[in-house]
């Protein structure tokens, strides 16, 4: 198959390139057969500079493309790409209708967009451009919060790490469940992410907060998860009226304070369910959840996966258990899991 990644001319982002060049090389590996035949395109062939200013060469040319694309896929610049050429755009409308799929990484989706191809279709960037890929591409359907969604034949995803989330994916798509497992551990990326997960880190998020009270009771927060969490105690914590710290806290972390409390909580949960044996029920009272439901509701709604199917999938103690394969061209999971309204918690 013929993974065709299409290079931006101005500052490509380099380490979406190799990591979309070494999962694929990687599912060889694994697999011991040649799946996998990774081409770099670019519109002249001159040599591409890259926002690292190490500089790479394409494999080809727009023109010297002959034989089908299985794959095609538009990695980033650093930051918003500048507007491709008429002989991109011509070429990419051309392309795409062959391929069995296509699509970007990262601000590689402002190139699609550019040749028209993100209209009516759910899309996501990295969170820092979602708002500028809305604003130039109002038909998209933006979702900024995910690591990746598959629309039909159009994949797109979040920026840097989460294009080895994609291709993982793809792999699974192609070749089974075994196999991206595989690729993922020898990666060192033994939590491979479902692509409803979120782009946000409530952990991450605490570590660009100025406001002392506020870095005060973030803190507070991961040492009394299983405590009253309102707004009113919080409040409290800051020292400030409820108004004031709502205002405040949402103008550092850039979420609710309801919001955040959720997200600490999951990634207790998160952790708990990877590294330890406990009862589902039992991580969702150590999380400061109210119970498994309560648990399970957040999961799926941040997460699109039930807590248990997280357990199964990213644990990291004791037998891993059987692991289901998927055959060749099997369908990814919807961007919202149909199994999160019912069955396990």
């Amino acid at each position: 198959m013929l993974v065709a990644v299409l290079v931006p001319p101005v500052r490509p982002h380099l380490v979406e390139i190799a990591a979309i060049a070494d999962a694929f090389f990687e599912a060889n590996v694994q697999t011991g057969q040649d799946h996998y035949r990774v081409r770099l395109i670019s519109e002249h062939g001159e040599p591409i500079r890259t926002s690292s200013g190490l500089t790479i060469m394409a494999d080809t040319t727009l023109d010297e493309v002959r034989e089908p694309i299985d794959t095609l896929i538009v990695p980033p610049t650093h930051g918003v790409p500048l507007p491709p050429s008429a002989a991109v755009t011509d070429w990419l409308r051309a392309q795409t209708p062959q391929t069995r799929r296509y699509g970007s990484v990262c601000t590689g989706a402002f190139i699609l967009g550019a040749a028209g191809l993100l209209g009516g279709r759910r899309v996501t960037t990295h969170w820092q451009y979602a708002h500028d890929l809305t604003a130039q591409y109002p038909d998209a359907i933006v979702e900024p919060d995910r690591i990746f969604v598959r629309d039909g034949p159009l994949f797109t995803s979040a920026g840097v790490t989460a294009a080895f989330d994609l291709v993982l994916s793809l792999i699974e798509e192609d070749l089974g469940r075994d196999v991206a497992l595989a690729v993922a551990r020898f990666l060192v990326m033994y939590l491979r992410r479902p692509g409803g997960q979120s782009q946000f880190s409530a952990q991450l998020a605490a570590q660009f907060v100025v406001r002392e009270p506020i870095q005060r009771v973030l803190q507070w927060i991961r040492d009394h998860l299983r405590q009253d969490l309102s707004v009113a105690r919080l409040a409290r914590e800051a020292g400030m009226s409820q108004r004031s710290f709502a205002r405040a806290f949402v103008q550092e972390t850039q979420v609710t304070p309801a919001q955040f409390v959720e997200l600490t909580r999951i990634e207790e949960a998160r952790r708990l369910l990877e590294e330890t044996k406990l009862p589902v029920q039992k991580v969702a009272l150590e999380s400061g959840f109210s119970g498994t439901q309560a648990m399970r509701k957040a999961f799926c709604r941040r997460l699109d996966i039930t807590p248990s199917e997280y357990r199964e999938r990213f644990r990291t103690t004791g037998d891993p258990g059987p692991r289901t394969h998927q055959g060749r061209g099997a369908p990814l999971p919807a961007t919202l899991n149909p199994r999160c309204g019912q069955g396990r918690p």
